[in-house]
């Protein structure tokens, strides 16, 4: 990947998951317009390497992760220092040491350079992800726009086209809603005339099947042991509707323009929530803060009940069967607070 040696290079770190590849995706969009002669590279784990050459941001990969969510090495940087390295990572010291070990010319990155230096951008917790790092370009004159986040529908084609997506995965038990409730969800809907298949992630086929037998999916709409992303990107492009927790699969149906009902807990909607556009229900009941990456299901999640979700998904879905999608943005926020 070692580039001409008078091509100068930027790497930016953000080695976290798709949906945070995806919520990046403005920040990347400015980083590339701001420095259309560099080769942009970044250093995320390598099984998103297709999603990240995907949105069309990036010339390369640099292969990086770490347990959890923590910060991974970048000492197999092949060549000389980088010319900007730009922290998306975190706000932490590690990401930004990481970094600094490559010793490049610049570095952008939200925690504090040292005595001396110009104070970085202040960190907000009640900041959406996507402007977070559109304001802290900002700061430092690279102009994003948080709302620039689709990306183009994929050429592979989609092996359920029109269907309903329903999605009982994520990450963490913390943002997973119990599979018999997808399950409900599922049955509804097919018992309306929609076909509905069942995806999930690495290691979720169990999680899978449950919501499928519970809502009378049929084995030929089980999509297991998680989709490539150009599979998956295909599905979710041309899906009539995504039904998911707060991962991925729910970034993915935004970047798409797919209509989707995501459901919240324990981090709300205005954190990470899909656009405010009337394609999108986000269901939310407000509580405690909790642990997005904790071992038990968040109880506010719990308080939503699957009819809501039936409703929320009704209400973008045609009457019909659909043989595609709802077309046309709005203003309307699209939160429902059940």
């Amino acid at each position: 990947m070692t580039p001409p040696p008078d091509r100068p290079r930027v790497l930016v770190l953000r080695a976290l998951g798709l949906g945070d590849l995806l919520a990046g995706v403005p920040a990347l969009r400015g980083i590339r317009r701001a420095f259309p002669a560099h080769r942009v590279v970044l250093a995320l784990p390598p099984a998103l390497t297709d999603a990240a050459l995907a949105t069309g941001t990036i010339d390369a990969v640099l292969p990086a992760e770490a347990p959890g969510r923590a910060v991974p090495a970048l000492t197999h940087w092949p060549g000389p220092p980088p010319d900007l390295a730009i922290d998306l990572h975190g706000n932490g010291p590690e990401s930004r040491a990481a970094l600094a070990a490559l010793h490049p010319r610049y570095l952008l990155a939200h925690a504090h350079r040292g005595p001396g230096s110009r104070p970085p951008p202040a960190w907000r917790a009640d900041e959406h992800e996507r402007a977070r790092w559109c304001r802290f370009l900002a700061a430092y004159g690279i102009s994003a726009d948080p709302a620039d986040l689709r990306l183009p529908p994929p050429a592979e084609p989609s092996p359920a086209p029109g269907a309903v997506v329903v999605h009982p995965g994520a990450d963490a038990v913390a943002r997973r809603w119990p599979a018999e409730r997808f399950g409900a969800v599922a049955r509804r809907l097919r018992d309306l005339g929609h076909r509905v298949v069942v995806t999930g992630g690495p290691g979720e086929d169990r999680l899978v099947q449950d919501a499928a037998d519970s809502g009378g999916v049929p084995d030929g709409d089980l999509l297991t042991g998680g989709l490539p992303f150009g599979a998956l990107s295909a599905l979710v492009a041309r899906a009539a509707l995504v039904v998911s927790g707060d991962t991925g699969i729910a970034h993915l149906a935004a970047a798409h323009g797919t209509p989707s009902v995501t459901l919240f807990g324990p981090v709300p909607p205005a954190l990470w929530g899909p656009p405010p556009l009337p394609r999108h229900r986000a269901l939310w009941r407000p509580g405690p803060p909790g642990d997005p990456h904790g071992t038990v299901t968040d109880p506010g999640l719990l308080r939503i009940g699957a009819e809501e979700a039936v409703l929320a998904a009704l209400a973008l879905l045609r009457p019909t069967p659909p043989m595609g999608r709802p077309t046309g943005d709005g203003a309307d926020a699209g939160a429902l607070h059940l």
